[in-house]
């Protein structure tokens, strides 16, 4: 596997979002058992409520990391510049961390921001190997 050698750090940052969606599972469902809410049942939608933002973080997170794993394997397989793809895929990581800590924190601007940081990753992930085509 000498060709994903120069990309580690783009298969770590996958490996970390993992991570990521662990920790966000299970600040959701803690929280969801100390606010005793019943499984099944729909979450009152209000910001003021962590029940409520952490859940809504992990489906963030969920909407768009089918985006990054499809423009990660593009880019590789498209032999991409190592080195800005490892860059573009970090740019992504610390933007979904950081929308993940605003979303619980409730910092509303901090939270799209960092959610902005997140899509500049995609977008430079998929620009990184669309270059490689032209």
């Amino acid at each position: 596997m000498e060709f994903i050698e120069p990309y580690k750090i783009t298969v770590l940052v996958m490996g970390l979002s993992g991570l990521t969606f662990f920790v966000q599972l299970l600040v959701a469902d803690i929280v969801a058992i100390k606010s005793r809410h019943i499984p099944g049942y729909p979450i009152e939608p209000n910001h003021n409520d962590l029940h409520f933002r952490s859940t809504r973080a992990l489906s963030n997170t969920n909407e768009s990391v089918a985006i990054f794993i499809l423009l990660v394997c593009f880019s590789i397989l498209s032999s991409a510049n190592a080195n800005l793809l490892n860059i573009s895929a970090i740019v992504y990581f610390v933007g979904r961390v950081g929308h993940m800590l605003c979303y619980y924190s409730n910092l509303k601007l901090l939270r799209s921001i960092s959610f902005g940081v997140s899509l500049l990753g995609l977008a430079a992930i998929f620009i990184v190997g669309i270059v490689r085509w032209f």
